[in-house]
C-alpha cells in the first residue's frame, strides 16, 4: 500500500490540529480525502494508545470535571430506527474531559453517553491514574455523585459546583435559540472529604471547553463540520488532546501542559506523533 512520507503527514496532521476540516485539508494540501480520512484515524488510535500508557501515576492534586455536548450523523430528535441501526453511535455524543487546575494537563477525555454507565467508567479509568488524594470539582450531574464514591471511596475531598440558570427575552429568539441559558449564581455542595472552599471551581475545564469548540471542527457550533462515523469523531478527540497536551504552549504556564505536570521533558512536534505512528506500523508489519 502507498502511504505519504514523513513531512507530508506532517502537514495533514497540523492542518487537522489546527481546526480545519477534512475537505479544507484536502483542497490545503491536495491529498486525497480518504487517505486524510485514513491518517485522522491512524494517528488517533495512536495518539490514544500513547496517552494512555504515559498518563499514569500522576501527580494532580486539583481536578476538574465536566462534559462537552456534540452530536454523530444527526441530532438526536432526528435520530430514526433505521438510522440507529445502520449507522452506529448515531446522536448525541457527550465527551467527558478531566483536567488538572495547576498544570492544565488533561489526564484522560472519553466519549460516551451521559448516562450512569459512562460516567462510572470515565471517573474509574481518572483514579487509576492519580498518585495523590485529590480534591475534585464537577457540576451537578448526579451520576457523579455513585460513580466518584464507587472509584475514589473515602479517599477524596469532591464537592460540586451546581448552576443556577436564567432566560430573558423573548423564547422564540435566535439568542435563545442557539446560546445557553445565562448562569445566574453557583451552588457550591461539598459531597465528602473537605475540599478547599476557595478551588471548589469548574472555571478552568470550562475555559478548555471553549478552546475545544474553536480548535476543533467536529465541535463548532452551527456548523457542518459535525462527524459522521464515531470511529472518526474518537479518533479527532484523541488526535485533538494529544496536540493538546504535547504540542501546544499553554499561553499561561509557557510551556506544554504533560511538561508542567512532568509526564515528559520536553515540547512535542506533529513529527513525534509521526514517529510513533511508523513505529507502530512497524510492530504491526
Amino acid at each position: 500500500m502507498n502511504r505519504l512520507d514523513a513531512s507530508r503527514r506532517a502537514q495533514v496532521l497540523n492542518c487537522l490540529i489546527e481546526g480545519c476540516s477534512i475537505r479544507a485539508t484536502v483542497r490545503m494540501t491536495g491529498v486525497s480525502k480518504t487517505t486524510v480520512t485514513r491518517l485522522l484515524v491512524e494517528a488517533g488510535t495512536v495518539a490514544a494508545e500513547y496517552q494512555d500508557r504515559v498518563m499514569r501515576n500522576l501527580t494532580c492534586r486539583r481536578l476538574q470535571v465536566d462534559e462537552l455536548w456534540t452530536f454523530n450523523y444527526c441530532k438526536a430528535k432526528n435520530l430514526t430506527p433505521e438510522i440507529a441501526a445502520k449507522v452506529p453511535g448515531a446522536g448525541s455524543v457527550w465527551l467527558w474531559v478531566a483536567m488538572d487546575a495547576d498544570t492544565k494537563v488533561v489526564p484522560c477525555a472519553m466519549i460516551g453517553d451521559r448516562n450512569s454507565g459512562t460516567a462510572h467508567e470515565f471517573v474509574t479509568d481518572l483514579a487509576s491514574r492519580l498518585r495523590y488524594r485529590v480534591q475534585m470539582t464537577t457540576d451537578g450531574h448526579r451520576p457523579y455523585l455513585e460513580a466518584v464514591e464507587s472509584a475514589f471511596g473515602a479517599q477524596i475531598d469532591y464537592a460540586m459546583l451546581v448552576k443556577l440558570y436564567g432566560n430573558d427575552g423573548d423564547p422564540k429568539s435566535a439568542e435563545r435559540r442557539y446560546s445557553p441559558g445565562q448562569c445566574i449564581g453557583t451552588v457550591p455542595t461539598v459531597v465528602s472529604g473537605r475540599p478547599d472552599p476557595e478551588h471548589i471551581s469548574t472555571s478552568f475545564v470550562e475555559r478548555q471547553n471553549w478552546t475545544v469548540r474553536g480548535t476543533m471542527r467536529r465541535y463548532t457550533r452551527l456548523s457542518n463540520g459535525f462527524s459522521r462515523k464515531i470511529e472518526n469523531h474518537m479518533a479527532a478527540v484523541a488526535l485533538n488532546y494529544f496536540s493538546y497536551n504535547f504540542i501546544k504552549i499553554h499561553s499561561t504556564l509557557r510551556t506544554s501542559p504533560a511538561m508542567a505536570a512532568g509526564v515528559t521533558d520536553r515540547l512535542f512536534d506533529v513529527s513525534d506523533l509521526v514517529a510513533l505512528l511508523v513505529e507502530s506500523e512497524k510492530k504491526a508489519a
